[in-house]
């Protein structure tokens, strides 16, 4: 049965600092509110100014620079898993191929949609996600194949060895050990393959690991220890980094 209840959003005011190269395993769906905001895919970027709608495919690399110092934006991303995405579009994988939407129906959708998440009743977020996704998929096309993760062909070991080891220290010489290749040379064909540097990978792969584990009653400093980082500042300053507000900002948004 489809569990509709793990929809999430984040809202994001005046973000401070850019978001480094990452992924998501879900669509990442932006209302912009403020500002402009700025998204560096491989060979595009992409500015959605306030009013329009921002969309992230699955494992697609990305990173989000500021544009100036003094830029003032704010956003709301909405989550959503593509096992959901299917089960709404009957079996359907879609990408989307317009990643900057301007249409005011799909707007209020939006605000729709994250007032039904805020409610958790499932008839209500299952009803509003039916009509937005319906309202977005003119935007997209059907995806013959399904998502994967990124290229990591070469480092199936190595991708299972993090994994496995997320908890723990992690270092270039141990990595490039198992990949029988010198640090240097491991570097720069793990970054050809993903788009990302390994250190970069890892600490992604810890805050997205590490905030499944956050419920409204964790210790968030536990869970800076279990993870490995140096102490709560650090897990915080890495936390954010990559979801774009604190923990404890997250764990507020629980309640």
């Amino acid at each position: 049965m489809m569990t509709f209840k793990n929809l999430e959003y984040i809202s994001i005011e005046n973000q401070t600092t850019s978001f480094p190269k990452h992924f998501h395993e879900t669509f990442c769906i932006s209302l912009i509110h403020k500002g402009v905001e700025q998204i560096d895919f491989e060979n595009q970027s992409l500015f959605s100014e306030a009013g329009t709608i921002s969309i992230t495919n699955p494992f697609e690399v990305h990173s989000n620079p500021l544009i100036n110092s003094s830029s003032y934006l704010k956003f709301d991303t909405i989550y959503i898993p593509n096992e959901i995405m299917q089960f709404v579009l009957n079996g359907k994988t879609i990408k989307f191929i317009n990643r900057k939407i301007e249409n005011k129906k799909a707007n209020r959708l939006f605000i729709k949609l994250k007032n039904a998440i805020d409610s958790k009743i499932v008839e209500r977020i299952e009803t509003t996600l039916l009509q937005f996704v319906n309202c977005l998929k003119d935007y997209s096309q059907e995806n013959e194949h399904d998502f994967y993760e990124l290229n990591l062909d070469d480092f199936k070991p190595i991708n299972s060895y993090i994994e496995n080891h997320i908890c723990e220290k992690f270092n270039l010489d141990e990595l490039s050990q198992l990949a029988n290749i010198n640090k240097f040379g491991f570097t720069k064909k793990f970054k050809f393959a993903t788009g990302m540097t390994p250190m970069n990978y890892i600490l992604m792969k810890k805050v997205f690991s590490s905030k499944s584990l956050i419920t409204s009653d964790a210790q968030l400093t536990e869970i800076a220890y279990q993870y490995n980082f140096t102490d709560m500042a650090h897990y915080s300053k890495t936390f954010k980094r990559f979801i774009g507000i604190s923990p404890k900002k997250y764990q507020d948004s629980l309640l």
